[in-house]
């Protein structure tokens, strides 16, 4: 099976959930965030990592909708903590709708999904793989609350920074690897591997992330740029341009009200770009895909066409511009 097939049997598991029920006003707002697409990545790589073991990929799609049903959980609610207006191109549900509805729909896709991750399952695979799913959900919890607290916080560090995204982002990726390890029946040793490979990957999406929100094209990232810098988002490239030697003259930027939005964005960029922070941003990109795929590379009991296809997803992390 290919990577296309894979792609339909994604496509197919989220529009067969049975999601046409009363009350209509707790499950279209959840119909609405899962029809807004997106790159549906973690269910992707929680397919292939079955396939790779040798599984059919086609027996867990209850699994891949739920870790992606979880994955559009998350983003509803931080939709409504962040006070957003537009997720993927469309009104955010809570804009929609109100907050109250954002609030019951999220809940009702995070207990869905803990339904779908145990569905067709032999007892101890549902144990393993909920307890995996459960630990992952706390981590993301605790990754949000750092973003959180980093909001009114001017002394975070690179180090907190990196655990917060490691936490926010990057373990539902392992997890969706890892768990495809576990329902093909990989060995331990190999489940670990596959799951580094997976937070590796997602600490190089996360900070490519932050890349392109600040140089990345905004036709082809999809959305204008520069909306970190306005926030005064504590991303990789603004903590170390605060520890800069000069960085009193960023600070003064930054609280410069008169400045209007598009001076400001280039102000910043231009601090950033004379203490070389893109550059040194790709750098750690390239040296977190490379570590993904020495993790993958470590896995034993893989099909090198699927070795392959994380290899090559490795590599594009450290270069996609959208």
């Amino acid at each position: 099976m290919d990577v296309d097939n894979l792609h339909l049997l994604i496509r197919e598991a989220i529009s067969e959930l049975p999601l046409e029920r009363e009350p209509e006003g707790l499950y279209s707002p959840v119909r609405y965030t899962l029809d807004g697409g997106g790159k549906r990545l973690r269910p992707l790589l929680l397919l292939a990592s079955a396939a790779a073991f040798g599984a059919d990929p086609a027996l867990f799609t209850s699994q891949a909708a739920g870790i992606e049903m979880f994955h559009n959980f998350t983003l509803l609610h931080d939709d409504v903590m962040d006070n957003a207006d537009v997720r993927r191109g469309r009104p955010t549900v809570h804009r929609k709708w109100d907050v109250s509805t954002a609030i019951l729909s999220g809940d009702a896709m995070l207990t869905l999904a803990s339904q779908l991750m145990m569905k067709g399952l032999p007892a101890q695979q549902a144990v393993d793989v909920l307890t995996l799913f459960n630990a992952t959900a706390m981590e993301i919890y605790e990754g949000q609350q750092y973003d959180m607290d980093f909001e009114s916080r001017g002394d975070v560090s690179v180090e907190e920074y990196m655990e917060m995204i490691r936490l926010k982002t990057s373990v539902l990726l392992g997890c969706a690897t890892k768990i495809g390890a576990i329902v093909a029946g990989a060995s331990e040793e190999d489940a670990v591997n596959i799951y580094d490979y997976g937070v590796r990957l997602g600490l190089a999406f996360q900070l490519q992330d932050d890349w392109l929100d600040t140089f990345g094209d905004p036709v082809i990232f999809g959305k204008a740029i520069g909306g970190d810098i306005l926030n005064e988002k504590k991303t990789w490239l603004l903590i170390n341009a605060l520890a800069a030697p000069d960085a009193d003259l960023l600070r003064s930027v930054l609280s410069d009200r008169s400045l209007q939005p598009a001076e400001k964005i280039e102000r910043v960029k231009d601090f950033y770009k004379a203490h070389n922070l893109g550059a040194l941003c790709h750098g750690l990109i390239g040296r977190y895909a490379d570590e993904a795929v020495r993790s993958i590379e470590a896995v034993q009991a893989i099909d090198r066409g699927w070795r392959d296809f994380f290899i090559d997803i490795a590599r594009r992390s450290a270069s996609r511009t959208h």
